[in-house]
């Protein structure tokens, strides 16, 4: 290695590129950002594997995450009596009238939600029960009920508590999930006590599944799963997984249980339909995540997909504006998404915080069950599992992949050095844009050890955006890159 690393700076993923917490609820309590999220296992072979855990940051320094280590495990939950079956899907947490600290979870594909309570955000929870009617009957198992996933809880200012949860799948994949019950026509809110367990008021429905969304202004875009509710002066806008899979989309209303009607598309995990673009510029999978007011500016926190299977996913996030009106426009990916600007156009970054990657013939869809072809580039790591040592790359840059990193404040930038392996023998090209000038070529050739190799560029000016071509024969696996 050479060169300084770059401290200080915010990246995406914001969290250690070790680190798998897809699913992300951005939640600010006191001076610091609390992220929940699912917790994925690198190379694993199904979602949300592991035990939850909680990563934290000061408002106002959104570079500093602080591991808060494991907050629940799935034993805790013994309702499924084989613990390799049990899977804590995408959690939400809201402090409760009581001041205590409550986290809502899916276990499994049960259809019902689980509740733990805590003295602090990110302490130790311990099992509190599960979302129940008065007679004590799980909610989701009583005959007449539907399926409830994913859940999202909003503690109103009015003192009434609100759960959102909902999943519609084709018809394919609920036969292969299995679901005990049918699934519902759309999202759903179900107001609960202040005990925070008990339904209050059932369930019903406010943002319609694809089948029902023709003739609304949610055509397109209609609900799939990941609800989330946010609360922007004084309006109640619902964040949701789309049918299309990869965007996440909102809603509007003056109300928390009704009347909610399109508002657009936030963020997606390839960039589709951002600035009209109908390619992706990106891998692309599920998407779940939030938005939340971080000292005093809004983001947006989302995932990507890694690995080469829908099994190892990232946290991201990116700053939105929310307009006078109340829209937010659409942003896209980035590699400085918390950072509050560009990033330095000086110092060694890890090719891990690329926004941008496809092969030569385009980036392809994560697809559960699947891996990608041998034809596309990945992010992955060396090792196992693990909750230390930093390590990500790119691997499998074959003739005409593409990684695209934005952006980087640049002043004289003249030379750039590349640290690759593989048996490949070629160039990377440096370009301005996905189509734009090429600003230089570094020549690179084979090392089974990581090794630096580094050519001239033109002089950049500016907020730029840099993308790297590998053109030539076999295969290189690409772990960083300097501006000099």
């Amino acid at each position: 290695m050479r060169g300084a690393e770059v401290k200080k700076q915010a990246y995406n993923p914001y969290l250690p590129s070790y680190e798998y917490v897809p699913d992300g609820e951005p939640h600010v309590f006191g001076e610091r950002v609390y992220l929940f999220g699912s917790h994925d296992r690198f190379n694993g072979k199904d979602f949300c594997l592991n035990d939850y855990v909680c990563w934290s940051a000061p408002v106002d320094d959104l570079a500093d995450w602080k591991y808060e280590g494991i907050i629940y495990r799935k034993i805790q939950d013994t309702r499924l009596p084989d613990p390799e079956r049990r899977r804590l899907f995408a959690p939400d947490v809201q402090q409760g009238p009581d001041g205590r600290f409550y986290l809502y979870y899916a276990f499994d594909f049960t259809g019902t939600i689980g509740v733990a309570v805590c003295d602090t955000p990110a302490g130790a929870y311990e099992y509190y029960g599960y979302v129940r009617y008065a007679d004590g009957t799980a909610l989701g198992e009583k005959e007449e009920d539907f399926f409830h996933y994913d859940p999202g809880v909003l503690a109103d200012p009015t003192g009434k508590v609100y759960l959102y949860t909902g999943f519609c799948p084709t018809e394919n994949i609920r036969k292969r999930f299995h679901l005990p019950r049918p699934t519902a026509p759309g999202a759903m809110v179900t107001e609960l006590e202040a005990d925070m367990l008990t339904v209050k008021r059932n369930p019903v429905v406010i943002v319609p599944e694809a089948e029902r969304a023709a003739g609304t202004d949610f055509f397109g875009h209609a609900f799939f799963e990941a609800p989330s509710m946010r609360i922007v002066d004084g309006t109640y806008y619902f964040i949701y997984s789309s049918e299309n899979g990869h965007e996440l989309c909102y809603a509007v209303s003056e109300r928390p249980d009704g009347g909610f009607s399109y508002g657009g598309t936030l963020i997606s995990n390839g960039d589709l339909f951002y600035q009209g673009r109908k390619t992706p510029l990106n891998y692309t999978g599920t998407n779940h995540g939030s938005i939340e007011k971080i000292g005093g500016a809004w983001y947006v926190f989302y995932h990507r997909q890694t690995n080469g299977n829908p099994y190892s996913r990232q946290g991201c996030a990116e700053r939105i504006q929310i307009l006078e009106d109340g829209r937010i426009p659409q942003v896209e990916m980035t590699s400085c998404g918390l950072n509050m600007g560009p990033l330095k156009g000086k110092g060694r970054y890890s090719a891990g915080i690329a926004c941008c990657l496809m092969s030569g013939e385009g980036a392809a869809a994560y697809v559960a069950k699947k891996q990608i072809s041998e034809a596309h580039p990945y992010f992955t790591q060396e090792g196992e599992d693990r909750e230390s040592d930093p390590g990500q790359y790119i691997a499998n840059l074959l003739s005409g992949a593409m990684a695209g990193f934005k952006y980087f404040a640049v002043q004289g930038l003249k030379r750039i050095v590349v640290c690759v392996r593989g048996n490949g023998e070629g160039n990377v090209r440096i370009l301005d844009g996905e189509h734009g000038k090429c600003v230089g070529s570094i020549a690179v050739k084979p090392s089974e050890e990581w090794k630096d190799f580094e050519g001239n560029v033109e002089i950049l000016d500016g907020v730029v955006q840099l993308w790297f071509c590998y053109e030539g024969s076999g295969s290189v696996d690409f772990q960083e890159f300097e501006l000099l």
